[in-house]
């Protein structure tokens, strides 16, 4: 819940002497304070939240940072087993460039500032860094075992999603010099979501079905549960506009748990479609486009109707998996994991605009530049 700043009431005081006003006078009439319209309190450094009914009220389109307005329009896809990003001109659906980078590479991350895209080579043991003005990779920094890569909502930590190591790993943001490591007893370590205060963050546990709650400042696990389906297989994570709820997609219960974060009791399952994986937002904040890996459509959920509304068939098929939403609201790029390709669809009407191959195994793709102030990390969640 978020702190409310405290609130001070006028009250009268009494007395044991004689009232000696005269009968003629009126005492002036009191007016109680007005409360004071107060923005809520987040975690400390944290930029102020622009809309308490909105976490995302920063991604519209259009709403570009000074510090990318001069970055060129790419999709960067991680191919996790050509050892590759593969670099597409989403004006074109055209490959621009093939960057080579270490062993099975998993997310193209956003740094917190906006400046730099980390490429998590996660069995090479390394973070590529590319420049997303220049697109050029620079040298490559060693991080153990960097599944996925998150960043604390005041810019303060990079935190590595540490799945074979069962472990977060709190890192400088620009240098990745280790700084606290919070081991886990959960298997598979690899998604995440903030609260809206950015006090604490939902992490999924993929291999032991758990869910896991992070307290951001004192970087502790503060609340574990597993979640009630046998074999559960939980994937992407995100915050609800409100901040209210948070949707956890699960690939063998083929739907969304819908999880109460700060209260962290047993969620409730929305079914989606089979191999459910990818959770993006809409640019309105009004919709989220869930996508179902094993059965190749992308449901449309509502968040005000709390509803699935829509569902798109991919032509032919497919694999659609991690991606993200054009900087304008209108694409939606996703890899499709199986089948060495990338999809981008018309977010009004679901079609097909485009369907294009890269390397194998294309995973966290990033679209970039996107609208917000920072980053939070994964393919792209930001603020």
């Amino acid at each position: 819940m978020i702190a409310a700043a405290a609130l001070t009431a006028l009250a009268a005081c009494g007395t044991d002497t004689p009232d000696r006003t005269p009968a003629t006078t009126t005492r002036p009439a009191v007016k109680p304070a007005e409360p004071k319209k107060t923005r809520p309190q987040g975690l400390h450094g944290m930029p102020p939240v622009l809309d308490p009914k909105d976490v995302y009220a920063a991604n519209r389109p259009g709403k570009l940072s000074p510090v990318v307005k001069d970055f060129p329009s790419r999709v960067y896809v991680p191919n996790t087993e050509s050892d590759t990003v593969s670099v597409i001109d989403p004006n074109t659906y055209k490959i621009t460039e093939t960057i080579p980078v270490g062993r099975q590479p998993q997310h193209v991350v956003p740094s917190w500032d906006l400046k730099t895209l980390w490429v998590n080579n996660n069995r090479g043991h390394t973070l590529t860094p590319i420049n997303p003005k220049t697109g050029k990779a620079g040298k490559p920094v060693e991080v153990h075992d960097p599944y996925n890569l998150y960043f604390t909502p005041n810019g303060k930590y990079a935190v590595v999603m540490a799945s074979l190591d069962r472990e977060l790993v709190f890192r400088d943001p620009h240098t990745m010099k280790r700084l606290r490591t919070e081991p886990v007893s959960c298997y598979g370590v690899n998604h995440a979501d903030f609260s809206l205060d950015g006090r604490y963050f939902i992490v999924s546990c993929e291999f032991s079905g758990e869910l896991l709650k992070v307290d951001t400042e004192k970087m502790k696990v503060v609340g574990q549960q597993k979640l009630p389906f046998e074999g559960a297989m939980p994937q992407d994570v995100k915050v609800s506009p409100d901040g209210k709820r948070f949707y956890i997609a699960d690939m063998m219960a083929h739907g969304m748990w819908v999880l109460d974060g700060e209260k962290f009791t047993t969620p409730e399952f929305l079914p989606t479609g089979k191999g459910c994986h990818g959770l993006y937002v809409s640019r309105d904040s009004r919709e989220m486009y869930v996508s179902n890996r094993g059965e190749g459509t992308i449901s449309v959920f509502d968040f005000t109707r709390n509803e699935l509304t829509k569902k798109w068939h991919l032509p032919d098929g497919g694999s659609p998996d991690m991606g993200g939403v054009s900087s304008d609201g209108k694409v939606l790029w996703l890899s499709g994991r199986y089948d060495a390709e990338v999809y981008a669809l018309d977010t009004r009407t679901g079609a097909q605009l485009a369907r294009i191959p890269v390397g194998s195994g294309p995973h966290g793709l990033a679209v970039y530049p996107q609208p917000g102030r920072y980053s939070l990390g994964h393919t792209g969640v930001f603020r």
